[in-house]
């Protein structure tokens, strides 16, 4: 009943501010709850105990209830990403599968000590000795985009389909990469013997990546193949919805990554499909059901960030490590980005302008807050998350609203043709 209560409070809150957003701020949907849900904490925080005790009260009760790491990384995200990865062309994926992988391993690796190393040598400055660890360990949990904030901005960004691809397709893959980081880095700042040998951590990513995009290709093939024999929109809509909730189930038992699971599992189904000719009713239901619940969840989740503002203790005293935050990450994906990609071939060379998008789309999300969260309570802790929440929040509002801007398709093919040109030369 609890957890009727609690959702059923979200539900409401995240209809009434998509309602004023869409009559009044006219953002984009899920950055205008988000905003909204901010707007609402800050003078809660200020005001709420001396005007607003009980709201005040009750908000942040229902906001410590429920937790977000868990909520987040064992339910919401799985159907995220499984709608996510059922609406992305497969042939698009493999005309970018090099650039994509590179990005979303060798890019969040260097990343995260770029970011590692400038938290350690920058805090300092400000008052803030937080170990080198613990500094690596945020670098590992910021340096991953996240893929549920970037799909749901590039739907409302003008960019062309190769680089929407690329851009979607790093932040769908790197969370296999990210886990594996974030779990070595983590065991380490909590005192924990952990193997660094190249071996072991390979035998890690392949069980936690390999796994988990091998028992998404498995559910995906299975259930599709059922899918096929029986084209009716009502069991097709609920044989999906076995593959998300139970496809997680069985990656959790076998230790392996759900979230990868999802995007395999939701890209084979997506494209397997499309061989057999689907009822026109069957394939409109399914799709607009999984967009609908993409919808839903993503204004849940954008809610959910916004009100995390209630659960930070004195955040007003980390606005300034926060700032250092924001340029050191944008430093670090700017790197992470333009230096993989002088050492690619030269048919795939990137045009300034598309590492500049792909620079500016590396949009952080409630992915980063989940990990954040999930560290052991300590002060080292509580500075972490308030800087991630500063890092996110720039992100997502001053990012994603941008990113329309920085994306300039004519610019982008002007360039993608001159490169073509000179190729062919």
């Amino acid at each position: 009943m609890e957890l009727y209560y609690s959702f059923s409070v979200l539900i409401v809150l995240a209809s009434i501010f998509a309602y004023i957003n869409y009559r009044f701020l006219k953002l984009p949907s899920t950055i205008g709850i988000m905003v909204i849900a901010i707007v609402v904490s800050i003078i809660l925080v200020f005001f709420g105990q001396s005007f607003l005790p009980k709201t005040f009260n009750h908000l942040n009760n229902l906001m410590n209830s429920i937790d977000f790491t868990e909520v987040l990384m064992g339910a919401m995200l799985n159907f995220l990403l499984f709608a996510g990865g059922i609406h992305i062309n497969i042939n698009d994926l493999k005309e970018q599968l090099r650039p994509v992988l590179i990005f979303s391993t060798a890019g969040v690796v260097i990343s995260t000590f770029i970011v590692g190393f400038g938290m350690f040598y920058l805090l300092p400055f400000v008052g803030i000795n937080m170990p080198f660890i613990y500094c690596l360990l945020f670098g590992a949990l910021i340096s991953p985009t996240d893929p549920v904030a970037v799909l749901s901005i590039l739907k409302q960004a003008n960019v062309s389909k190769s680089l929407e691809t690329k851009v979607a397709g790093e932040s769908l893959f790197n969370d296999g990469m990210a886990v594996v980081v974030f779990t070595v880095v983590l065991q380490l700042a909590i005192g924990k013997e952990v193997d660094l040998g190249i071996e072991s951590i390979t035998l890690l990513l392949l069980k936690e990546a390999g796994g988990g995009l091998l028992l998404g290709v498995v559910l995906g093939y299975i259930t599709s193949r059922l899918m096929r024999e029986v084209d009716d929109y009502i069991i097709s809509v609920l044989v999906t919805l076995a593959v998300v909730m139970g496809g997680y189930l069985v990656a959790r038992q076998l230790h392996i990554s759900g979230p990868l699971t999802m995007v395999a599992a939701g890209l084979f189904m997506g494209n397997f499909n499309v061989k057999f000719k689907m009822k026109s009713i069957t394939q409109d239901y399914l799709i607009k059901f999984w967009e609908l619940i993409d919808e839903i969840l993503n204004a849940v989740l954008f809610l959910f960030i916004g009100f995390e503002l209630l659960m930070i203790k004195d955040l007003n005293h980390y606005i300034v490590p926060g700032m250092i935050g924001i340029l050191v990450v944008l430093v670090a994906r700017f790197i992470s980005i333009w230096g993989p990609t002088k050492f690619m071939s030269f048919r795939t060379r990137f045009s300034p302008q598309t590492i500049k998008v792909l620079f500016w789309g590396g949009i952080r999300g409630g992915v980063s807050i989940a990990l954040a969260m999930s560290i052991p309570k300590s002060e080292n802790s509580n500075i972490i998350l308030s800087i991630t929440y500063c890092v996110v929040v720039f992100s997502i509002i001053v990012q994603g609203l941008t990113i329309a801007k920085v994306a300039n398709p004519k610019q982008i093919a002007k360039e993608e043709q001159e490169k073509e040109s000179v190729t062919l030369e």
